[in-house]
């Protein structure tokens, strides 16, 4: 196909969508079937309306081929693994006794069995389902969600392309289902599953696809010549398959590096990449294997992960390059737009200007369809866009919102001793034991308690007007009193004040510092039906006054047990927002880092003996590609560091992380220097303790005994028996009894119980250990 005729075929798409609804109807209708108000048909009628208004948008909007099967009631890996038959064997009652009910339970867990474990999506803080996979697995074909969703669409008159977790990436993220050998590779079972994809295939061409769609997102991260040998079999015998669609091989979040030529060579009629900044060394490594001649290659020019406008010419630019290298050239977002809000025009307070920054999923949809126009038909077509798009990258490149001299001068002004605490951990630990008190194996909680009904009427009320701030502050108050009395009562030993007051891990704090932007209708998709709204991390940052001490004061004034000051790190501040673009990294990093630190020395001068600074998103933010892991974890550990190294040695420095995978950065852990971490481990049955131990890591830790995000409530004997397996990689004196995460999600029943059940377990081994 000549460049002239790739130009012209160049079509819009995207990989997927933001799955909520406008008013999060997808959240209400789940939470309400969970609770009986909701029926299963209202949830699957409610759910169909949310994809048909998702696709005739999008359609309306100019994208000539919608994405299906991307949809999801909680989770897309775990409909992969329905979709694959690779159902765990405690679930497979409950699945095949209802399939929905199923479906939670593998999700949630139930009181009787354990959910399947959830982890971060790659650098995301989206969270998936792990799928668990044995020797013994046996796939089996169940085409019917992708086959409903795409006659769906078709029935709309629409084209449509199905979207699948792809095969190699599905077994690289499953692990050894529990009673497997952990050195089991579950990529040895390619054999056995390409069969399975083969028939999903069949089925889905039979529906009306013309094409299928196969994310191979584990392909840009460091892969062994094994696993690249397994990504060329399998796309080479997909490929050889008569009875099937067309197949796009989709990549994003970074450049694919070795596996490009792996899969260019493959029969495969199109690939997917990734061509925004984060993914730089695309264009020139498919120029180097000869570019795409026939095939379809899909470009990835608007970010589909961040919220600032594209720069429309640089991306038109970078299309008009890959014009020669493939047989056809498509335009779409980096990745499914499922990780941004969905529409920036629902956002009222922001001022016009500032709001013309901004591009949420349906303004990029806007982008990726003007760019499609101007590569198909020539950039005179889309001129005013291209004028008016640059006016606004020069408005924010010029506004006083981005740039603050005292704020870069006092980042410029930092040391490396500003980094370190004044004593090692050895000399700080004494001084904690003696200052605090505490029994062997301490109890403590992360940090939120349940967010009652009450205090979210209170909140509303507050915003509405209906209330004052004096009325407010009384409804705080008032939780704060419970909180600290349920846990003394309890005898858990380092209390927490609850965080009654806090909306947001994150966002509490970025409407208190300068250089954020809040969001009123920005949510996004974390887990399942749990939504966040990330401020915009926008300009340089300051604190202009203190944030947590005030209330953290009010509740240690309500008991004599140490009550923690509980702060979010600076690089979960930055992974959990939508960050500025326009500067590296390490840079806003360290402004946040200043500011938080002013907040900790307040803390301790208010008399906080015990400050946690949560980090999260430290995993989550590695990146892909292990060259790039060194540079990135120095910056993000003087980060942490520079918050908490001007306290007192006698001062407790906490730190909590949850949900991924802890072996990757054992080392970074202990460089942060933190008195304390906990971590969770519940779902994966203490496999960071071990991970701790095996590195030698010299500090107390506190590996999580009660998974919260499940509904179920652990027995003692079952927290009990993880302490224990605790206890074979961490030394009692080491060791604290903690949650595996913050109890906000959770409801006052379930957490009283779990708690009591955890001081018990606590109770219980502290006894085992003494004789008693």
């Amino acid at each position: 196909m000549t460049t002239k005729s790739a130009a012209a075929a160049a079509r819009a798409t995207v990989y997927g969508y933001p799955r909520q609804g406008p008013n999060r109807e997808l959240k209400k209708a789940i939470e309400g079937y969970w609770k009986g108000r909701v029926t299963a048909d209202a949830l699957r009628e409610t759910a169909a309306e949310l994809r048909r208004n998702n696709w005739q948008q999008l359609a309306d909007a100019g994208v000539h081929e919608v994405p299906t099967g991307d949809f999801s009631y909680y989770d897309h890996v775990l409909d992969t693994t329905v979709a694959l038959g690779a159902i765990p064997e405690r679930h497979r009652v409950a699945v095949e006794t209802d399939a929905l009910d199923g479906y939670f339970a593998m999700a949630r867990g139930t009181q009787d069995v354990a959910p399947l474990e959830m982890t971060k999506w790659f650098d995301t803080n989206y969270h998936y389902l792990v799928p668990e996979l044995g020797p013994d697995t046996v796939f089996t074909a169940d085409s019917a969600k992708q086959v409903g969703e795409l006659k769906e669409a078709l029935a709309l008159g629409l084209n449509a392309r199905p979207v699948l977790v792809g095969p190699v990436t599905y077994l690289l993220l499953a692990k050894p289902a529990p009673g497997v050998a952990a050195d089991f590779e579950p990529l040895t079972l390619l054999d056995r599953l390409l069969p399975v994809y083969a028939r999903i295939l069949a089925d889905l061409r039979a529906a009306g696809a013309e094409w299928v769609q196969l994310d191979e997102p584990a392909l840009v991260q460091n892969r062994t010549p094994a696993e690249l040998n397994a990504a060329a079999r399998a796309y080479r015998d997909l490929g050889a398959l008569t009875d099937r669609p067309k197949l796009l091989v989709a990549s994003y979040f970074d450049r694919l590096g070795d596996a490009l030529p792996v899969l260019a060579k493959t029969p495969v009629e199109g690939l997917a990449l990734d061509f925004t900044e984060s993914a730089a060394g695309n264009l020139q490594a498919l120029a180097a294997v000869g570019g795409l001649p026939g095939k379809r290659l899909i470009a990835g020019v608007v970010n589909g992960r961040n919220i600032w406008v594209n720069d429309l010419a640089k991306s038109l630019s970078t299309l008009a390059t890959l014009l020669g290298l493939a047989g056809r050239v498509d335009v779409a977002a980096s990745c499914s737009l499922l990780h941004v809000p969905l529409d920036a025009s629902a956002e009222r307070d922001f001022e016009p200007q500032i709001l013309r920054w901004l591009a949420f999923a349906r303004q990029k949809t806007a982008e990726v369809v003007t760019l499609a126009k101007g590569l198909a038909q020539g950039a005179d077509t889309i001129a005013a866009e291209l004028a008016a798009n640059r006016a606004d990258l020069a408005s924010r490149a010029g506004s006083p919102i981005t740039h603050d001299p005292a704020v870069r001068a006092r980042a410029a002004a930092v040391t490396e001793a500003d980094a370190r605490r004044s004593q090692p951990y050895t000399e700080r630990a004494a001084a904690q034991r003696a200052h605090l008190g505490l029994p062997l194996l301490p109890t403590t909680t992360i940090g939120s308690f349940p967010q009652t009904g009450e205090l979210r009427t209170a909140r509303a009320g507050l915003r509405a007007g209906r209330i004052d701030t004096a009325g407010y502050e009384e409804r705080v108050k008032a939780e704060i009193q419970e909180v600290i009395s349920f846990q003394e009562k309890t005898g858990i030993d380092v209390l927490v004040h609850g965080e009654p007051e806090r909306n947001d891990m994150v966002q509490y704090f970025a409407e208190q510092l300068t250089g954020y932007l809040a969001t009123r209708h920005g949510w996004v998709q974390s887990y399942g039906t749990r939504y966040v709204r990330p401020p915009i991390l926008a300009g340089d940052i300051s604190r202009p006054e203190p944030m947590t001490v005030r209330w953290t004061t009010y509740a240690q004034s309500l008991t004599s047990r140490p009550v923690k000051g509980m702060l979010t790190g600076p690089v979960t501040m930055l992974a959990w927002s939508f960050v500025r673009d326009d500067q590296p990294l390490a840079d806003t990093a360290r402004q946040v880092a200043l500011a938080l630190r002013d907040e900790v020395n307040d803390l301790e001068t208010a008399g906080a003996s015990v400050i946690q600074v949560d980090e999260p998103a430290l995993r989550e933010t590695l990146p892909l590609r292990a060259a790039e892991h060194p540079a990135y974890l120095a910056w993000a550990t003087e980060a942490f560091r520079l918050t908490t190294g001007g306290v007192r040695p006698d001062t407790q420095i906490h730190t909590h992380m949850c949900y991924a995978e802890f072996g990757d950065i054992v080392q970074a852990i202990d460089e942060l220097d933190a008195d304390v971490i906990s971590l969770e481990a519940a779902r994966s049955h203490m496999q960071v303790a071990h991970e701790l131990a095996a590195h030698g890591y010299p500090r107390e830790a506190g590996p999580g005994v009660y998974d919260i995000h499940s509904p179920r409530v652990p027995s003692a004997e079952e927290a009990a028996d993880l302490l224990r397996t605790g206890l074979q990689a961490i030394p009692a004196e080491r060791l604290w009894v903690n949650p595996d995460c913050g109890l906000k999600t959770r409801g006052w029943a379930e957490t009283r119980a779990s708690l009591e059940n955890l001081v018990a377990a606590a109770r219980t081994v502290r006894g085992e250990l003494s004789g008693s």
